[in-house]
């Protein structure tokens, strides 16, 4: 009796201790699964700026401080900002590098943060181009929109316009870097906000879609595109801006208005993306993947709160490459930590016919323009003049 009771206890606490352990892997699932779909609003200060000269500034040593190329600085929470340029010096900790310019403040010691986009403010404060604040209606409300007119006359044919879309947890300002040389060629511009943007509707409490959603936004602001003259579109977008492109044209009926893609650093697939981040996180793929489950689960996905079940299986675009029908230029960089350029390469390679690829080293997720201006704008100013005489 005492031996059937000991090893009935021993198979309830097994089965408690299994049911406590599925639930925390639950857990880790869903917060990893939720961690990918919440836009993260807190951008804590990352540097400190230690010392200010008349043309340079001295930086603590970061794994961003250190990277050649142009960036800006972010002071006083968010109020003043800097721009700075080639690395002069790096020694027991500190950073010296060229100061190019400062846009809003007085830079002194003290902490900072680091901003990737170079520019900061809207297309007539950080570049002196003329721009109009516009809000276009789309499904969930007004979207913020930037405007900015062509310069004329440019080397593209009348009647192009571009759409310019931001990345995860991004805002409009990553655009900014493109502007002047699509101003160059004779291009209007709409830089959107989206769904779940700081400045925009929010939905689902806040998740993001990962292009799943996002893309009705963008077609709202193509169909405004179209209304207010355009006959084509060009599409450049940055990261899951990628994604939320690549789903407006396999999804939209104003996809046969759409002219060519440019892409930098984009998400091609997010299972791809996502197991690295499950490694980078130091979670195992298999408990990532699970979580990613979740999001295409009806009940499941009301646990990680986005709006609808989410599969990201057609998302894959390395597996869709022969339904891809569009010219597309493909920037990105093989030292990309956070989108890993793998699938940018299998794609370019399953369909050299439509994707023109330009890979790079040193620059991180979608800063190829901050290491190489230069080489990114020929590349963007090459393929668009190109691609759109000929579509003319």
């Amino acid at each position: 009796m005492r031996g059937r009771r000991v090893a009935s206890l021993a198979a309830a606490t097994a089965t408690v201790t299994a049911a406590l352990t599925g639930a925390a892997l639950t857990g880790v699932a869903v917060g990893f699964a939720r961690a990918v779909v919440t836009p993260r609003r807190d951008k804590p200060d990352d540097l400190e700026v230690l010392q200010v000269g008349p043309r340079r500034v001295v930086l603590t040593e970061t794994a961003d401080t250190v990277v050649p190329g142009r960036y800006g600085v972010w002071t006083d929470g968010g109020a003043g900002h800097f721009r700075v340029g080639d690395v002069l010096d790096v020694t027991d900790g500190r950073v010296t590098r060229e100061l190019l310019g400062v846009d809003a403040g007085v830079p002194r010691p003290g902490a900072a943060r680091w901003n990737q986009y170079y520019y900061a403010g809207n297309p007539t404060a950080a570049l002196g181009l003329a721009h109009d604040d516009l809000a276009v209606s789309g499904e969930v409300g007004e979207l913020p929109c930037w405007s900015v007119p062509a310069a004329a006359p440019g080397a593209v044919p009348g009647g192009v316009w571009a759409v310019l879309v931001h990345g995860r947890g991004a805002t409009r300002e990553e655009a900014l870097r493109a502007l002047p040389v699509l101003h160059e060629l004779g291009i209007p511009c709409l830089v959107p906000s989206y769904r779940n943007d700081a400045d925009a509707p929010a939905v689902a409490a806040g998740r993001y879609g990962l292009g799943d959603t996002e893309w009705r936004d963008v077609e709202a602001v193509v169909q405004h595109a179209l209304d207010s003259g355009a006959r084509r579109v060009l599409l450049v977008g940055w990261s899951m801006g990628g994604a939320i492109l690549l789903q407006l044209v396999a999804r939209s009926p104003l996809a046969g208005r759409v002219a060519a893609l440019v892409l930098d650093g984009p998400v091609l697939d997010w299972y791809d993306v996502l197991d690295h981040q499950a490694r980078r996180r130091r979670i195992p793929v298999r408990l990532g993947r699970y979580g990613l489950r979740l999001l295409a689960h009806p009940l499941g996905r009301r646990l990680v709160g986005v709006e609808g079940p989410l599969d990201l299986r057609p998302m894959d675009w390395v597996r869709r490459a022969g339904e891809l029908v569009l010219p597309v230029l493909l920037l990105h960089s093989d030292a990309d930590d956070y989108v890993p350029d793998g699938p940018s390469r299998r794609l370019a390679q399953a369909r050299p016919d439509l994707v023109t690829y330009v890979p790079s080293s040193t620059a991180g997720h979608t800063r190829e323009w901050n290491v190489d201006p230069q080489r990114w704008e020929t590349a963007v100013r090459r393929f668009v003049s190109t691609t759109l005489r000929e579509d003319a």
